[in-house]
């Protein structure tokens, strides 16, 4: 389809930022897709995935029923509130400190919480949309955030894995699409909540910060 050739020059100029933020001083390229409409980009498994971010979220925390990683729960505030979104969804651009936090498991055998260390990512202004990266790790998302309301914007986006340099053209594998709702829970404080993501867990929720004072 056509908008596939406009992602696929964005999703470069994002992979790109996410080369370019790990050297300092390097400017990174932008393009963005003929139209920032999320509707007509996403997949129809991707949209029925956004749809269900909220039944998703609470049967994560349905799972979770160790006084320890509830009181955890408890302690991160709005950020695991699955209502808690505030207006000003758009992400300032710039670097950023991301957590992610995996609530729920898809195996009898899984952890229904667990909290990683902050990692580096980005933010780059593409003009109609935002590219966003992990710049670092062995589990990268990179993809594009696209206007949606006040209160949310989603994300689109695939995941680089190892020491891969190219990340897959969004909607070729479903297996490595991603999809997602960023959210404003604080006044420098962001998520991007992924629901029903393909691997481990219900739901992850990475919190971003961002990296400037």
């Amino acid at each position: 389809m056509p908008r596939r050739s406009h992602l696929g020059i964005a999703f470069a100029s994002v992979i790109a930022l996410a080369a370019c933020a790990q050297r300092e001083g390097v400017e990174t390229p932008s393009a963005s897709p003929a139209a920032a409409n999320w509707r007509a980009t996403a997949t129809s498994a991707d949209r029925e995935r956004i749809r269900g971010w909220r039944q998703a979220w609470l049967a994560a925390l349905d799972q979770v029923d160790s006084a320890a990683d509830l009181n955890r729960i408890q302690a991160e505030g709005a950020l695991l509130e699955p209502d808690a979104a505030l207006a000003g969804a758009a992400l300032p651009p710039g670097p950023y400190k991301c957590r992610v936090i995996k609530l729920g498991s898809r195996s009898d055998a899984g952890r229904a919480f667990t909290a990683y260390p902050a990692f580096d990512c980005r933010v780059d202004d593409q003009g109609e949309v935002q590219g966003f990266a992990k710049v670092s790790g062995s589990q990268r998302p990179v993809g594009l955030v696209f206007p949606d309301t006040g209160s949310r914007e989603i994300f689109l986006g695939t995941l680089m894995l190892g020491d891969e340099t190219r990340a897959i053209e969004y909607g070729q594998d479903g297996e490595r699409d991603m999809a997602g709702l960023v959210e404003r829970v604080g006044p420098r404080k962001w998520r991007l909540v992924l629901p029903y993501p393909r691997f481990e867990s219900v739901l992850d929720v990475i919190e971003l910060v961002p990296a400037a004072a």
